[in-house]
């Protein structure tokens, strides 16, 4: 079976990614800003209002938030978001249909969580899309059909999760970080989920979503007196309660500097975190300065983290860093996804950055230039309702001075070089992180192992475990024939499977920030040539082509042939079966036998591309392929699931690719030798 194409998928995120990827020009002087003051009421209950006029524009925006603590949901985590999945789809009075559909109406956005609701719309409608807003959170209809259904679909989720490197990193970064038993380090699990119950939706909403502390913050083009007089209407009748509240011990930090390492076999990178929990408050005099340092540490493009594992060394498509800050503990974080070779050597990196910004005072021409930015992002921000919004917010919630945002460009310009080697000392703590590696143990461990950093392991839940098993040699009379002639008795036979001459395969998937659900398609012909497509409803997003002329591709209208390496890489994945040509070949060998997905299998190496094949049935499980493009590495993986036959040949209908994040591709539909034509190839 052919491996999704890579060429097609980073390019796609070339598209719909690039502003993030590009060095963004150095603005000039810094303007003056004014942000209006909200004019604010309370309600009896206790919910607060806040209300910006902003007449410019004949549009309104509604943000109902519900600024309680962090809670522990235990065996049954999972509840708070079924929670937020069940809101809003109707309510008591009327049906999720004709909810939807005035809302659609209006042209209004409207969207509902367990901890709040937003709403936008012309100022016209205003009035009625605030009355859905207070049906649609205050009378939800929580229906025993939607729960069943929101709650496999958040089972189906955590499903693909189970195979994502990304999300397996991050589960576990939280969890050692924090603690299980800590609400920013509890996990949901598909056990978890599967404990909760439609009781279990109904009161925690009963518990949780009161107005003691609602805020509802309106801003656009409305009139504060009658806007009272709605809110007042609509909202009175919200009872009085406050939601409970728990403590938790704040999480202590590692003695010293660690490595946390969690085997993911099939993984064909490493994500890298360097973790220490932080006490950094909005409202405290560190904040300007630590969110400054990190901008220099990690947070720009030109950060020194970024030029050194992206531009110096090409490891990477990002490296970059965070720090957390509210009224809550939270975390520094470090990180990137690397490919394997370069794990050990991309930690040395990751070190010597962070011990740069604590030793060395940054230059006077960085630090301007890293306020400049972080100040023009910042007045790009001011005229957006939803930031206007926020800043109200945060004034009443994390207990900030009135004038905050109105003092914010000369905060930050005030920061000093010396302000940042303070920082960075107290809040990247590198003598007391965890360097939190999910990765491939057999081809890392060796590597981490010689920079005599204590190494600690781990499950992908957690939980303390001893040093995985390494590659294990594959048993004498297995050979890279024996391997590839089992596969194809596996899938029907090598005489079934050469009367193969076409393959069409249709099926759907998502990528993140793409408003919708894609279209795959992936078209072949023995006879070397392929097509391959992404979709969004009738527009056609990307196009790969081989044919006997050669191959290429087309983005948003613009067509790329291909050459040298990347015309025969593109030519070597157009054919059915692949197998029915490797199988002939007397140069492969079987390197051993590793885990991948939870079970044993055959590894094969031809130059950049790795096979691996189930010992037990036989079955190709992956593909990983490692690529040069535009003079960076980037390694992907295809796992290949759910073998069902199609005349008498069985074929993937679940292909999930690693593309730096999870494309988990479900076929809807694949023939054999029908639905090709040679206009499929031109």
């Amino acid at each position: 079976m052919k491996k999704i194409h890579t060429f097609l998928i980073l390019l796609f995120l070339t598209g719909i990614m690039q502003a993030q990827d590009r060095p963004q020009p150095k603005p000039g002087p810094s303007p003056v800003v004014n942000i209006k003051k909200p004019q604010t009421f309370v309600l009896a209950n206790g919910m607060k209002v806040l209300v910006v006029e902003n007449h410019k524009l004949p549009r309104v925006s509604f943000n109902l938030t519900l600024d309680n603590a962090p809670f522990t949901e235990g065996n049954k985590k999972g509840v708070d978001e079924l929670t937020s999945s069940l809101i809003g789809n109707g309510s008591k009075k009327t049906t999720k249909e004709a909810f939807n559909e005035e809302i659609d109406f209006y042209g209004a956005s409207l969207n509902f969580t367990s901890s709040g609701a937003y709403a936008s719309s012309l100022s016209k409608y205003s009035g009625r899309v605030l009355e859905l807003l207070a049906e649609g959170a205050l009378q939800p209809n929580f229906s025993q059909s939607e729960f069943d259904k929101e709650k496999a679909k958040l089972i189906e989720g955590l499903k693909a999760d189970e195979k994502s490197v990304p999300a397996i990193a991050s589960r576990v970064v939280d969890v050692l970080a924090y603690g299980k038993n800590h609400p920013s380090g509890e996990y949901i699990s598909e056990e978890t989920v599967k404990n909760v119950t439609l009781e279990d939706v109904q009161k925690n909403y009963a518990t949780y979503f009161v107005p003691e502390n609602a805020y509802l913050v309106i801003i656009g083009d409305v009139k504060f007196k009658e806007t009272k007089a709605a809110v007042e209407k609509l909202f009175s009748g919200w009872k009085k309660q406050a939601a409970p509240k728990s403590t938790y011990p704040n999480p202590e930090n590692v003695s010293k500097l660690q490595i946390d390492f969690v085997d993911v076999p099939n993984a064909v990178q490493s994500e890298i975190s360097l973790v220490n929990t932080v006490n950094l408050k909005m409202s405290d005099p560190d904040f300007f300065p630590a969110v400054i340092a990190n901008q220099i540490l990690g947070g720009d493009f030109n950060s020194y983290l970024n030029m050194n594992l992206r531009e110096q060394h090409a490891w990477t498509y990002g490296a970059s860093s965070n720090i957390g800050a509210g009224k809550y503990v939270s975390k520094f974080k470090a990180s990137s996804a690397v490919r394997n070779t370069v794990t050990d050597s991309a930690v040395v990196q990751f070190i010597k950055e962070i011990k740069r910004i604590r030793t060395e005072k940054v230059s006077s021409d960085v630090l301007k230039n890293v306020k400049a930015g972080y100040i023009g992002r910042f007045v790009m921000q001011v005229e957006k309702p939803q930031a206007v919004a926020r800043y109200a917010l945060n004034i009443e919630t994390e207990k900030l001075p009135a004038d905050f945002y109105e003092k914010y460009i000369q905060t930050i310009n005030n920061v000093t070089a010396d302000d940042i080697y303070r920082v960075a000392n107290k809040y990247f703590l590198l003598d007391n992180m965890r360097i939190v590696i999910a990765g491939k143990g057999s081809d890392v461990l060796t590597g981490l192992e010689k920079l005599q950093i204590p190494i600690f392991y781990f499950d992908r839940y957690g939980n303390p475990v001893e040093k995985p098993a390494t590659k294990k040699e594959a048993p004498a009379g297995i050979t890279a024939k024996t391997v590839f002639e089992n596969y194809l008795k596996a899938i029907g036979g090598e005489k079934a499977v050469s009367t193969v001459k076409t393959l069409a395969m249709t099926g759907t998937t998502t990528v993140p920030q793409a408003p919708g659900p894609l279209t795959f398609t992936s078209k072949l012909d023995s006879k070397g040539k392929m097509m391959v497509s992404l979709a969004m409803g009738t527009m056609n997003l990307m196009k790969q082509v081989v044919n006997e002329k050669g191959a290429y591709i087309e983005q948003q209208g613009q067509r790329k042939n291909l050459e040298g390496a990347d015309l025969a890489d593109m030519k070597a994945n157009a054919a059915p079966f692949e197998e029915l040509q490797l199988v002939k070949r007397t140069d492969l060998k079987v390197e051993g036998i590793e885990p991948v997905n939870g079970s044993d299998a055959y590894v094969i190496k031809d130059g950049k591309t790795t096979y691996y094949y189930d010992v037990k049935s036989g079955l190709k499980t992956a593909k990983g392929k490692v690529r040069e493009q535009d003079g960076k590495s980037s390694a992907q993986i295809t796992n290949f699931n759910d073998y069902r036959e199609v005349k008498g040949i069985k074929v993937p209908f679940n292909l999930v690719q690693n593309v730096g994040f999870e494309l988990d591709i479900k076929m809807s539909e694949i023939k054999i030798n029908e639905g090709v034509s040679e206009k499929d190839f031109l």
